[in-house]
């Protein structure tokens, strides 16, 4: 059974953001994950020939999904193939394993072996890639702070550097020119949370957010990048119909 999460998007400027730091250190802790407190997140965005997971979000369609490859720090040692699917503030996410070589395949546009997965959401993805033509469309970059509490299992992470990486969609690619999304005084913060949202995070965190916004780190990062591709990114020779 699919369980989904609550999800409320902010922008909030970085003396804000040091001003929650300080107040949140004493009851939430830090993603063990994280080295020094945070990590770097790299993700390829795929859309499909209509760009419905562009469309889509800014029409405010209700029940929408989108499929992104996340790696973390430019490293191969967690290549994760993710579906969101999103219903008004709630979310569900889905992942699924890939190696580096599965992923060069991918880009090359070589879907056959998703369909010998003993994964659906693989053999899913495949079935986007081939019936409605899912394709690369941006790579997003972006510094994680996470901050997490388990009562109500509460994950508050604060992104910065939100920016677009050009140039190609290798996403070891770590010389990849980028274009940053986001004034630069700004950085998005994401409270996600699954049985209930703590009175703790309600008299600290919420009251403290300036802006309380819809748009997503992938609209974001098309917007920006939207005069490389005039909206015809299928136009590149390798992904001619």
């Amino acid at each position: 059974m699919e369980q989904y999460r609550h999800e409320l998007k902010y922008i909030i400027s970085y003396p804000e953001y040091e001003a929650l730091r300080r107040l949140m250190l004493p009851y939430f802790r830090l993603d063990p994950h994280a080295v020094n407190g945070e990590y770097m997140i790299r993700s390829l965005y795929f859309d499909d020939y209509y760009g419905s997971a562009y469309e889509e979000k800014e029409m405010g369609i209700y029940a929408r999904k989108k499929y992104r490859i996340r790696i973390y720090n430019y490293s191969d040692k967690s290549i994760r193939l993710e579906r969101k699917k999103k219903q008004g503030k709630y979310i569900y996410k889905e992942s699924a394993a890939i190696s580096k070589d599965e992923f060069y395949r991918i880009l090359d546009g070589d879907y056959s072996f998703l369909l010998e997965s003993d994964s659906n959401l693989l053999k899913e993805f495949y079935i986007e890639c081939v019936s409605n033509v899912l394709r690369p469309r941006v790579i997003v970059d972006y510094e994680r702070v996470p901050f997490m509490l388990e009562e109500g299992t509460v994950r508050v992470t604060f992104d910065k550097k939100v920016r677009a990486a050009v140039g190609g969609y290798d996403i070891f690619d770590e010389s990849l020119p980028t274009l940053s999304s986001l004034e630069g005084d700004r950085l998005i913060m994401e409270v996600k949370y699954t049985e209930f949202l703590p009175q703790l995070v309600r008299n600290i965190v919420i009251p403290s957010a300036s802006e309380m916004i819809a748009a997503s780190k992938y609209v974001i990062c098309c917007d920006k990048t939207a005069f490389l591709h005039k909206q015809q990114y299928y136009c590149d020779e390798k992904y001619v119909l």
